[in-house]
């Protein structure tokens, strides 16, 4: 590893799962893992007497989302995976991701842009980052306080396997994926490569896991990205997917899922929606109560009459005490203005 980044790896962290409140929903998943391997801190937000603060009693485990996708991403797959990340991480949202090329790297450099918080999950061993090219990015997630996890042991732990038997699967799980991840490669197999493509397949487990919901932004009809949808689907996780051109090879994965139920994305406040419902439905409160207001107090009479119910307009006049000709030039504006909608028979409504 260069000299220019090793301080920022010189201590390689081990936690059973259950000691973090981050990492301590993975004890619910498939093949749960006995041990973690990482560089850098669990993300965390600490609450002292009710509110955010710097120290506290106690400590919440942040939202998080992952968001995976094709490694031969479109510019439109680039375009959609930042801007959510983006808008992730300015809302303090934690990106998890697998630092691989494609729409994991650009997951990670859309959350870092905004200042937030990303957590890289490898399917190489905890000292072997993955790819080279993306040690930077791995230093850049350390030093703006995220973190690297791995499930599998150092380099140095010559005794320590990559694959499978890592978490203790039995031998016919191995024998399936055997089948299963041999595609062009027929017998013998090279038993080597095979835990490598194992791994990464395996460690999607985890990323899903971790998360509150997964967003697949672009993914061919086999993906690795469908593999960890599925896992999330399994452990309960809200799965959703970006539509995309019906003939474009690499949406023929994400409208598959969307055909299968998987939630359609379509922009940041569908996720940010079912992460923080109260927010919004405060925001959408507040909306209703200035769409109330007009450009004079006389408008803003007649709005929050019908606002409060009203449909004739007697009705509206009674409440308002406004003489039939004021209201009449009243709504007849707010009509102009698309505020409110004429029913018919004498009744209104808001556009």
């Amino acid at each position: 590893m260069s000299t220019l980044f090793s301080h920022f790896f010189d201590k390689i962290n081990q936690i059973s799962p259950l000691e973090a409140n981050f990492t301590e929903v993975l004890s619910s998943i498939a093949l749960t893992p006995k041990l973690l391997y990482f560089y850098g801190k669990m993300p965390e937000i600490v609450v002292k007497n009710g509110k955010f603060g710097s120290t506290g009693a106690r400590s919440m485990r942040p939202k998080t989302v992952a968001i995976v996708g094709s490694r031969h991403n479109t510019r439109y797959g680039e375009d959609v995976a930042y801007r959510l990340a983006y808008e992730l991480g300015k809302h303090n949202v934690v990106v998890i991701s697998g630092l691989a090329y494609g729409i994991d790297s650009i997951a990670h450099r859309g959350c870092l842009d905004a200042g937030g918080v990303t957590v890289a999950v490898l399917g190489t061993r905890i000292d072997d980052i993955y790819p080279k090219a993306h040690l930077k990015m791995a230093q850049e997630i350390l030093e703006k306080n995220g973190a690297i996890i791995s499930e599998y042991a150092s380099l140095a732990d010559k005794t320590a396997p990559l694959g499978p038997a890592e978490a203790g699967s039995r031998d016919g799980e191995w024998v399936s994926y055997e089948k299963e991840l041999a595609g062009e490669d027929k017998p013998p197999y090279d038993k080597r490569r095979l835990e490598q493509k194992f791994s990464f397949l395996y460690r999607n487990r985890i990323i899903a896991g971790l998360a509150d919901a997964v967003v697949v932004v672009e993914a061919a009809e086999k993906s690795g990205s469908l593999n960890t949808a599925t896992h999330a689907l399994e452990q309960g996780k809200d799965v959703f997917s970006v539509p995309g051109n019906i003939t474009a090879p690499y949406s023929q994965g994400c409208n598959k899922l969307i055909r299968q139920g998987a939630l359609v994305y379509t922009e940041p406040d569908d996720i940010l929606r079912e992460l923080f419902p109260e927010d919004y439905l405060r925001k959408t409160r507040k909306q209703k109560q200035l769409h109330l207001f007009g450009d004079t107090d006389v408008e803003t009479l007649v709005l929050q009459a019908i606002g409060n119910g009203l449909r004739t307009s007697e009705e509206i006049m009674d409440a308002t005490h406004l003489p039939a000709e004021v209201f009449n030039q009243t709504v007849t504006l707010l009509e102009i203005k698309g505020r409110v909608l004429a029913l018919g028979m004498g009744n209104w409504g808001l556009c």
